[in-house]
């Protein structure tokens, strides 16, 4: 039995992750073609890769491109969950 080439489904690796991430870091706002350029990332695996990024709230998709939003400052999710008063 031939396996067809076509049907063999490749998924994100860990690095390729790593990889998007710290380039969304990089720039403020960045379109996907772009973004596939500069991490030489499969268009179907980078889909993948922002799916996973937008679900866990870490990005943000919108019509003029893909922005990194995620902010693990202490001090910040601290002032989130407790509310601040003026």
């Amino acid at each position: 039995m031939a396996i067809n080439p076509s049907k063999i489904r490749t998924c994100p690796t860990l690095n390729d992750i790593l990889l998007v991430e710290n380039t969304l870091k990089e720039y403020s706002i960045i379109a996907i073609d772009e973004l596939s350029k500069k991490t030489n990332i499969n268009i179907s695996i980078l889909k993948e890769i922002l799916d996973y990024l937008e679900n866990s709230n870490k990005i943000i998709i919108s019509k003029k491109g893909i922005s990194w939003i995620y902010n693990n400052n202490e001090k910040l999710q601290k002032i989130i969950n407790e509310g601040f008063e003026l």
